[in-house]
């Protein structure tokens, strides 16, 4: 794991999301920056990090195809204990970073090194094939959780996702025609990105503070 961590935010924040890249894009990535810069206008402060095999892109001409997810719980769990923030903290992440925040969170709530979970594009699924759910462990996921989620998201849409069995620890935020960057088609929906990341960071503040930070 990268120890070097891309902050963006105000230095007295409401609360800190400490949020992982997703599986083929970096931390700084445009849709990362993006969700980021958004999270921060509403009082967050927002920690990225990367995993080493991303890091080392930055180095290296070679691209090797990204671990599996449960591979990088270890790195997640050294990223919380590197960041050492004083007040109270959020982990998630984009896509992969937010379904690898979602393995380790129950334990670092059990243990008060957290108090919540924040998905962008949760992957339920690989495209194509629904099937494949990775869902078993948020059947019974204690930590409060808020899933900001494409209505036509290839990793999971909203007919898809309804069927699935998730705790009532999770909140569903949908965004009418977001894609897994949670970007709408705007002659279609008559959203813009900006509208759709505007509604995610002003619902993962009032969710933060109804369940994280009372």
């Amino acid at each position: 794991m990268s120890e070097n961590f891309l902050i963006t935010g105000p230095d007295n924040p409401t609360a800190t999301i400490l949020l992982a890249h997703g599986a083929g894009a970096p931390m700084d990535s445009k849709s990362m920056t993006a969700a980021a810069e958004a999270l921060a206008t509403v009082g967050f402060r927002i920690a990225r990090f990367e995993f080493a095999y991303m890091a080392a892109r930055r180095t290296s001409d070679a691209r090797k195809p990204p671990p599996k997810a449960e591979t990088l719980i270890p790195e997640y769990r050294d990223a919380v204990r590197a960041l050492a923030s004083s007040g109270p903290v959020i982990i998630g992440g984009k896509s992969m970073g937010g379904r690898v925040a979602s393995m380790v969170a129950d334990d670092l709530h059990a243990e008060g090194a957290i108090c919540g979970l924040l998905c962008l594009g949760y992957p339920f699924h690989p495209p194509g094939k629904p099937q494949q759910l990775r869902t078993a462990h948020l059947k019974n996921l204690r930590t409060p959780a808020l899933i900001c989620q494409g209505t036509r998201d290839e990793f999971g849409t909203r007919e898809e996702v309804a069927t699935y069995s998730l705790s009532p620890a999770i909140s569903v935020l949908w965004l009418e025609d977001g894609d897994h960057d949670l970007a709408p088609r705007k002659k279609i929906s008559g959203f813009s990105v900006a509208d759709h990341l505007a509604t995610m960071a002003a619902r993962s503040s009032a969710w933060a503070r109804e369940n994280c930070l009372r």
